[in-house]
């Protein structure tokens, strides 16, 4: 979980967008054009590869310069210098677009996965190696969080609010049950969470674990608590007893 979470939401909207700018067939087809081309490409090629006027490709090439897809410059084809003002031509960016809904984040799974392997101990196993790193990875967020937001002591109901920021820029969807405990109704990893129930689910409860270290909750814990089709984790009192706002919270 190395990127910025709330870098993330925007890309998953950038996302959205780009798929809506797609929906065109003429500005998809030139869209693919203009990628398998592997160079600049003219408003008359892009034109001319799906049958519409120069007038219509240059809007719709456009649409896809304002959504990211595409940079466009002045240049000539072929690099030869001619007389009067050079056509523009369009390029694809490296730009790369997934949009899942509910959403999932595969890669964040296997950047600790990945994380666990390359630092794994001559006594430790590959499972006490994911869960190190994913406990890790949640306890340098939460110090993170911590430094930028500087939020004095957290008492349960505050430090849960606080949690789901980070939690819903994730996509684990936080449901606030009462004051103090918070249901997960997404599970960013599945379906592969299910292959690998022990594993994924050790790994998701220590990374938000960490996490409450990390920022520095009181009173609250990450409890594996599964139901089906939802996160296997929630968030609540550390002594069950006292599941109501305290003094301090108020």
């Amino acid at each position: 979980m190395a990127s910025d979470p709330s870098a993330q939401a925007d890309a998953a909207d950038s996302a959205i967008d780009s798929v809506s700018v797609l929906s065109e067939d003429s500005r998809r087809r030139m869209f693919t054009f203009i990628r398998r081309a592997r160079r600049a490409v003219t408003r008359d090629e892009a034109a001319a590869s799906v049958g519409i006027s120069r007038k219509l490709a240059a809007f719709h090439l456009d649409k896809l310069v304002d959504a990211g897809l595409l940079r466009a410059r002045y240049e000539t084809p072929g690099g030869i210098r001619k007389v009067g003002r050079q056509p523009k031509v369009y390029e694809p960016t490296d730009a790369q677009i997934t949009v899942s809904i509910p959403d999932r984040r595969h890669e964040l799974l296997a950047d600790l996965l990945l994380d666990a392997v390359l630092t794994e101990g001559a006594g430790e196993s590959a499972a006490q190696a994911a869960m190190r790193t994913a406990g890790q990875r949640g306890r340098q967020l939460g110090e993170a969080a911590r430094d930028e937001t500087r939020p004095g002591r957290l008492g349960p109901e505050r430090g849960l609010t606080a949690c789901e920021r980070l939690l819903d820029r994730y996509g684990y969807e936080p449901v606030r049950e009462t004051p103090t405990r918070l249901r997960l109704r997404n599970c960013p990893f599945h379906p592969l969470a299910a292959k690998a129930t022990e594993l994924v689910c050790g790994m998701n409860q220590a990374f938000l674990s960490g996490y409450l270290q990390g920022l520095e909750v009181n009173g609250v814990q990450a409890v594996l608590a599964p139901e089906p089709g939802e996160c296997c984790v929630r968030l609540g009192p550390s002594d069950p007893e006292h599941d109501d706002v305290t003094a301090e919270d108020r």
